[in-house]
C-alpha cells in the first residue's frame, strides 16, 4: 500500500516554541507565513505547515495556549487566597519582571505586548485569549484587594477597582520597559516603589485611626 503524505521532518513542540517566540518578538501581523515556515526544522513547505498547524491563526491560538501555561503562569500568586493579599500582588508583578528580563525568548511580555502589537482586524480578533488574561489579572488584583479591604488592612474608601488599575497598568508598562533593554535590577526597584502605594494606604489608616483613638 503507498504511503499516504511524507512523514512530519520536524519536532511539532519546538516548532511551536519558535513559533511563540517569532510572534513574541514581532507580533501577529509582522510575522511572515515565510518567517514561521523558515523557523521550523530549517524550512517546510507550505502544504506540510498548513497540514501540521491548518493556518496562521490556528498556529497562534497554539501559540497562545503554550504562552499561557507556560511564562504566563507568573501571575498566578494573584489567585491564591493562603497569601496575604500584598504579597500576592507583589509576587506577581515582581515574578513578571523577572520573566520580561530572562535571556532565551524575546524580553518583555506577551500578554502585554500583544495589545500594542494588535493593529488588524484579524489579530484583534484572535488576540481574544491575550485580552481574557489580562482581564483576569485585573479581576485577580481586584480580589486581592478587596480581601485586604474586608479584613482592615486597607481602609474602606479605596476603590478595589481603581487602585487594580493602577498595579495593572504598571505591570503591562513594564514590557515597553523591558523590550527596551532596562535591566531587571530597575524594574525590580520599580516594584518597591509601586507597592509604597499600598503601605502609604495603610499607614494613613493607621494614623487617622490614632488620631481618632486619641482624640487628636
Amino acid at each position: 500500500m503507498a504511503q499516504m503524505g511524507r512523514p512530519r521532518t520536524f519536532d511539532r513542540d519546538a516548532a511551536i516554541t519558535q513559533a511563540m517566540h517569532l510572534f513574541w518578538e514581532h507580533g501577529y501581523d509582522a510575522t511572515s507565513l515565510t518567517q514561521l515556515k523558515a523557523s521550523i526544522g530549517g524550512g517546510i513547505s507550505a502544504p506540510s505547515f498548513y497540514a501540521a498547524f491548518g493556518s496562521k491563526q490556528a498556529l497562534f491560538t497554539e501559540v497562545m495556549d503554550r504562552y499561557l501555561a507556560t511564562h504566563g503562569r507568573v501571575t498566578e500568586s494573584l489567585f491564591d487566597e493562603s497569601l496575604p493579599p500584598r504579597q500576592a500582588i507583589e509576587l506577581a508583578i515582581r515574578r513578571s519582571a523577572r520573566m520580561q528580563c530572562e535571556p532565551g525568548h524575546p524580553r518583555g511580555c506577551l500578554v502585554a505586548l500583544g495589545l500594542m502589537s494588535a493593529c488588524s482586524e484579524e489579530s484583534k480578533i484572535i488576540s481574544q485569549p491575550l485580552a481574557k488574561a489580562r482581564a483576569l489579572n485585573r479581576a485577580g488584583m481586584v480580589a486581592c484587594i478587596e480581601r485586604a479591604v474586608a479584613s482592615g488592612e486597607l481602609p474602606s474608601t479605596v476603590v478595589p477597582e481603581a487602585l487594580a488599575a493602577v498595579f495593572d497598568s504598571f505591570l503591562l508598562g513594564l514590557s515597553p520597559l523591558a523590550r527596551d533593554g532596562v535591566p531587571h535590577a530597575m524594574l525590580d526597584a520599580a516594584v518597591t516603589l509601586a507597592m509604597s502605594i499600598w503601605d502609604n494606604l495603610r499607614l494613613d489608616m493607621m494614623t487617622l485611626q490614632e488620631h481618632r483613638s486619641t482624640g487628636h
